[in-house]
């Protein structure tokens, strides 16, 4: 199978809330990447049947050992029992300066960092 990501996914674990419109759900982050946050699947989370509702999700967790909470906007990708993929598709400038941070201390090299943060901006820009 070819990879097709071009975002460096790391692993990380913390508590997270995600919210859509008035439903709110605890959940748990397993891994994110500049562009994308994997999610472990609420035990009362179902995909909302409604094709009007705003497809948007905002998920929130708050970095270890820290009061930085990060703040997301996302769109569900896949789902599966277990899981749930999320696309981000908006950040706030505090919550994109802190997770670029946290790639960067992951990833290991400024030129795979700075690579990913032109793609980045290439998704965003076409």
């Amino acid at each position: 199978m070819t990879e097709r990501r071009h975002f460096t996914r790391i692993l990380y674990q913390a508590q997270a809330e995600l919210q859509q419109g008035t439903r709110v759900w605890a959940a748990e982050v397993r891994d994110l990447s500049l562009q994308g946050v994997l999610l472990t699947c609420p035990p009362d989370w179902a995909p909302e049947a409604d094709t009007t509702t705003d497809p948007t999700y905002r998920v929130r967790f708050t970095l270890h050992d820290s009061d930085i909470t990060l703040t997301m906007d996302a769109r569900l990708v896949h789902y599966d029992s277990h899981y749930l993929r999320l696309q981000i598709h908006h950040f706030d400038i505090d919550s994109v300066s802190h997770l670029k941070r946290l790639v960067e201390l992951n990833v290991g090299t400024d030129t795979l960092l700075k690579r990913e943060l032109e793609h980045l901006t290439d998704l965003h820009n076409p």
